[in-house]
C-alpha cells in the first residue's frame, strides 16, 4: 500500500512512539495527577511534553492538553464566550458546526476562486471571535492569517486559528488569541491535540469533573500520549527545514507527473503537501476502486462517504459535478519520489481507462465486440 493521505492523519514517528513507551509499561503507568514518586515522574513528562509542543507555538501563552483539534476548537469557541462569530467558508466542520450551533447567525468570510479569504474581509460589527484556519485540510491553501488577526482585533473580536494542517510546517500566527493543534497531522499519536491560549485570555471550561487540565479540561491526562505528542513536535522543530525542502520536491515532482489535471486552489499561496486536482468527468469512486493498492482521498476523511459535494470546493466557486471529480493527495515527510511516481501511473492508467471508455463511440464499439 502506497500511503498518499498525510492530511487525514500522518505515519506516526518513529522517535515519537519509542517516547510513548514508556509510559505504557509497568514503570510508567502511574497517574499524572497523583501525588506519589511514579504519579509526580509522570506529572513531569507531560510537563516536558507542554514545553516541547510550546515550541510550535508563539511565546506568551500557555497550552492545554486535549483529546484532539476537535475538543480544542469546541473549547476556544464556546470557552470564549462570543455571541456573535465569523468564520471562514471553507472551514473544517469542527469550526463550522461548532460556531453555528453557538450562532446560529454565525456570519461566514467568502474566499475567491483561489480559496483565500480577503485579507479585507468584511467582519460585521459587534463580531466576537473570528476563526479563519491556517492550512485549508481540502485545498491546502495557506491563509494570510496575521493579516486577518489585525482585522479581528480591529473589529474588537478574538481571532481563533485552527492550525491542525500547518503546525510543525509553518510558522504560527504570532498575534493570534487562540490555537488549535492535533498530534497525529504532525507525526504524533492520535487521542490528543492542544489549544494555545494567549496570556490574558479567560475561558470557561467546556468539561467539568475535576478541572485537572488547568481548571478548564476535567479528565485524567494520558502522559504516553503527551510523550508521543511533545517528542513529535521536537522532531518537527529540528526537521523543519529538510521535511519542506522534501515536500517542495515531492510538489514539483507531483504537478509534473499530473500535468494534465486542474489544479484546486492557488498554486503559489499553498502547502506544497497538497495536491487537491481533478478531471472532467472523473468517477472518483470507481478511480479509488480500480487503485485499490493506493490510499488518498476524494476529500476530507470527516466528510468521505456522506455523498455530498465537498463545501470547500463550492466555495471556490465549483458546480456539484466537478467539485465530485476531485481527489486529494497528501504527501510528507516518510513518502519517497517512487512512491510517487507508482501511485500517478496507477491514478493516470485509471483516469485515462475512464476517458476511453467514455469517448464517442466507444459503447457502440463495446456492443460489437
Amino acid at each position: 500500500m502506497i500511503y498518499l493521505d498525510y492530511q487525514a492523519t500522518t505515519p506516526l514517528a518513529p522517535e515519537a512512539r519509542e517516547a510513548m513507551l514508556r509510559w505504557l509499561g509497568d514503570d510508567g503507568f502511574a497517574n499524572p495527577h497523583s501525588p506519589h514518586r511514579p504519579g509526580r515522574a509522570a506529572a513531569a513528562a507531560v510537563e516536558v511534553a507542554r514545553e516541547q509542543v510550546a515550541a510550535l507555538l508563539p511565546p506568551g501563552g500557555r497550552v492545554i492538553f486535549t483529546s484532539g483539534a476537535t475538543e480544542a476548537l469546541n473549547l476556544a469557541i464556546l470557552g470564549s464566550g462570543a455571541k456573535r462569530l465569523a468564520v471562514s467558508a471553507i472551514e473544517h466542520a469542527a469550526v463550522l458546526d461548532t460556531a453555528r450551533f453557538a450562532d446560529p447567525a454565525c456570519a461566514v468570510l467568502p474566499v475567491g476562486l483561489d480559496g483565500l479569504v480577503a485579507g479585507d474581509a468584511a467582519i460585521p460589527e459587534g463580531t466576537g471571535l473570528v476563526a479563519v484556519m491556517q492550512v485549508n485540510n481540502e485545498i491546502g491553501t495557506i491563509q494570510s492569517v496575521e493579516t486577518l488577526a489585525d482585522a479581528a482585533h480591529a473589529a474588537g473580536a478574538l481571532f481563533l486559528c485552527d492550525a491542525v494542517q500547518g503546525a510543525g510546517k509553518l510558522a504560527p500566527p504570532a498575534n493570534a488569541d487562540m490555537i488549535a493543534i492535533s498530534a497525529h497531522k504532525l507525526h504524533g499519536p492520535k487521542g490528543i491535540g492542544a489549544l494555545w491560549v494567549r496570556d490574558g485570555i479567560q475561558l470557561a471550561p467546556q468539561m467539568h469533573g475535576g478541572g485537572q487540565e488547568q481548571g478548564l479540561r476535567s479528565g485524567t491526562l494520558s502522559p504516553a500520549l503527551c510523550a508521543g505528542f511533545g517528542a513529535a513536535a521536537a522532531l518537527c522543530t529540528s526537521l523543519r527545514e529538510s521535511d519542506g525542502q522534501h515536500v517542495e520536491d515531492l510538489w514539483q515532482l507531483a504537478r509534473a507527473l499530473f500535468a494534465d489535471w486542474t489544479l484546486n486552489g492557488s498554486a503559489d499561496h499553498r502547502w506544497r503537501g497538497n495536491l487537491n486536482i481533478r478531471r472532467d468527468g472523473l468517477d472518483v469512486a470507481r478511480l479509488m476502486s480500480d487503485c485499490r493498492t493506493l490510499a488518498f482521498s476524494a476529500g476530507s476523511a470527516c466528510a468521505s462517504g456522506s455523498g455530498r459535494p465537498s463545501h470547500v470546493l463550492r466555495a471556490l466557486g465549483l458546480s456539484d459535478r466537478d467539485a465530485k471529480t476531485a481527489i486529494r493527495i497528501g504527501f510528507g515527510r516518510y513518502t519517497r519520489a517512487e512512491d510517487l511516481e507508482r501511485a500517478a501511473a496507477a491514478i493516470n492508467a485509471a483516469a485515462n481507462e475512464q476517458g476511453a471508455l467514455c469517448a464517442p463511440g466507444a459503447q457502440a464499439a463495446q456492443g460489437a465486440t
